[in-house]
């Protein structure tokens, strides 16, 4: 069994003025797992993201990431949200080189870079060709965000993302803005990328389709406290011919019921 690279023990959080949404809640996802966090609207899927990102404080309890409590944001740990966060200034090859120019400037002081982090363009260089090509963006290397579609300026953002070697990716609906199309083209993306590299991915969702189609392991948070968690195992996620099969429609119907039972709300 492959080692913990996030370990939540008793964790406890709350926005102020409102109802616990984590409550001695623990979970622990082992290296190279895939996940997918899915429940209804408020449950708290994005807020769990942020702690597991150090964006946000618990209340209580302990994350660990790699072995280390979070206390800040960590180096290794990418995260790509849902609007891109490109700079409209700066061509896509820019775009994706800015993380070696911000550990360019800290220095490897462990906490806006790694501590082992060395500056070496030709490896940047290097990286950067390998991640556009890979992601089919390298022909628009040189344009600038509004010159692109959602779906590459999504690549872009990814690939920011990528060539910085993180340990952990973390996305939040990082293609609820696309179309059917698209969303599916990258989602398959995202499955190859996973196949090839065995990086520990979990991906924040409302949609039940991309949640089958990307977690090996489902976790299905509540509007209610969360307190023990409740984890689908979904060993089918990545085959390329998922979507036409059987399992498939039952998968996505198993976790409809499930998620519309953890539900305090009432059916109309």
């Amino acid at each position: 069994m492959t080692a913990p690279i996030i370990d939540i023990e008793t964790l406890n959080f709350r926005y102020r003025d409102r109802a616990p949404i984590f409550e001695d809640f623990s979970l622990t996802i082992r290296q190279g797992e895939a996940w997918s966090v899915i429940g209804p609207s408020g449950c708290g899927k994005t807020t769990l993201l942020y702690l597991m990102a150090g964006l946000t404080r618990p209340d209580s309890g302990v994350i660990r990431v790699g072995g280390a409590p979070i206390e800040r944001p960590r180096p290794r740990t990418g995260l790509v949200l849902q609007d891109h966060g490109l700079l409209p200034w700066a061509t896509v090859e820019e775009n994706t080189k800015l993380g070696f120019k911000i550990r360019g400037f800290y220095g490897p002081d462990g906490k806006h870079s790694p501590e082992d982090a060395e500056k070496d363009p030709e490896a940047e260089e290097a990286l950067t060709r390998h991640w556009l090509s890979w992601l089919g963006i390298d022909h628009v290397r040189e344009k600038y965000p509004a010159e692109l579609s959602r779906g590459q300026r999504q690549r872009a953002a990814i690939a920011r993302t990528l060539v910085l070697s993180p340990d952990l990716l973390l996305m939040d609906e990082p293609f609820s803005a696309l179309d059917a199309p698209i969303r599916e083209e990258l989602q398959r993306v995202m499955n190859r990328f996973h196949r090839e590299t065995g990086l520990t991915s979990l991906t924040v969702t409302h949609d039940i389709e991309e949640a089958v189609v990307l977690g090996e392991k489902i976790l299905v948070l509540s509007d209610t406290v969360n307190q023990t968690p409740t984890i689908v195992d979904n060993p089918h996620a990545g085959d390329p011919d998922l979507r036409m099969g059987r399992q498939f429609l039952e998968q996505c119907s198993a976790l409809r019921a499930l998620i519309e039972t953890r539900s305090r709300k009432e059916k109309p």
